[in-house]
């Protein structure tokens, strides 16, 4: 996955809905993320510490994946997890 996304922009997208007892509200965010070209040895150092492990893009933007990030359009908390 992280060398599909080398070099890359994609679009992280997370809807979420809330219901109470009489009414629901529901959104949907959108964020551009862009990573820098990666190396078949940066690849293999990333997935060597184990952290990309367990992403669903196999990076962390707040933890050594943000070193392969060039630009991020959007809710940097929506690629972490959920918008805020």
């Amino acid at each position: 996955m992280l060398r599909r996304l080398s070099g890359r922009t994609h679009e992280v997208v997370t809807g979420v809905c809330l219901v109470g007892r009489e009414q629901a509200h529901s959104g949907v965010e959108r964020t551009l993320v862009t990573l820098a070209p990666m190396t078949d040895d940066e690849v293999a150092w990333y997935v060597g510490t184990g952290e990309p492990l367990d992403k669903a893009g196999a990076y962390h933007v707040g933890g050594m994946g943000a070193l392969f990030i060039e630009e991020i359009q959007g809710s940097p908390s929506n690629v972490a997890g959920l918008p805020v």
